[in-house]
């Protein structure tokens, strides 16, 4: 049975959830897409690639923000010092992440270095996007971070936190603790799945989910058209 966002949103044949959403004739559709760790999210959006999607990945966008030589990596040495460089004058993103991850007022200022330079860069080549293109925005903490309101829709893919922890544990060789602090150190499942208008649930196989992201992606080109 397909877990629903909200009140507003409908079940759908093939496990898709969704709320409709207003329609943005000749413009571009600007989507958020979001989920768990290990939810599928990566498989999701090359899938919505390969339909046509012009996919913007935040992740790729926070490395290429603090590449060697730019302005957001000088930022990052300013605020932390040299010892998060590498001998070749890279981001040494270990050395970071163990500089952050105990430390609130750390990771607050790094992501007040990273995140608006990230913003910015995705507003860019969203503008170079074709007219009626569905532009989806791949960004990992979209509920953590509070952008939903910033697209005309929002796709979470979905799966129970036991699969989580199976997928953690079992296909990425990770220890129980860790994988239940990686979860815990994003939004609950209940949080992704309020700010959802289509929700994805993946625990199928790849032709199930192939066929729930075309059905999705069908109804967001329509709206754009």
């Amino acid at each position: 049975m397909p877990i629903l966002a909200d009140p507003s949103l409908v079940a759908t044949p093939g496990g898709v959830n969704k709320r409709r959403v207003g329609k943005n004739r000749g413009v571009s559709k600007r989507v958020g897409l979001t989920g768990g760790v290990a939810s599928g999210k990566s498989t999701v959006s090359a899938i919505l690639a390969e339909l046509g999607a012009v996919v913007i990945d935040a992740d790729l966008l926070a490395r290429e923000v603090v590449a060697a030589g730019s302005p957001g990596l000088a930022e990052v040495v300013a605020a932390f010092g040299d010892d998060v460089l590498t001998p070749d004058g890279e981001l040494d993103r270990p050395a970071v992440g163990a500089l952050v991850f105990a430390d609130e007022e750390k990771r607050r200022i790094l992501e007040a270095i990273i995140h608006p330079l990230v913003r910015e860069r995705g507003a860019q080549l969203e503008a170079e996007a074709p007219a009626s293109a569905v532009v989806v925005h791949d960004i990992p903490l979209l509920a953590e971070t509070g952008q939903a309101d910033r697209f005309d829709a929002v796709i979470v893919v979905d799966v129970p936190v036991d699969v989580q922890l199976e997928r953690m544990v079992g296909l990425r060789g990770m220890q129980q603790v860790d994988a239940h602090a990686r979860i815990a150190a994003q939004a609950e499942r209940e949080h992704r799945l309020a700010i959802a208008t289509h929700v994805i649930e993946n625990t199928g196989t790849i032709e199930e989910l192939r066929t729930r992201v075309a059905a999705v992606y069908a109804e967001l080109a329509e709206d754009a058209d």
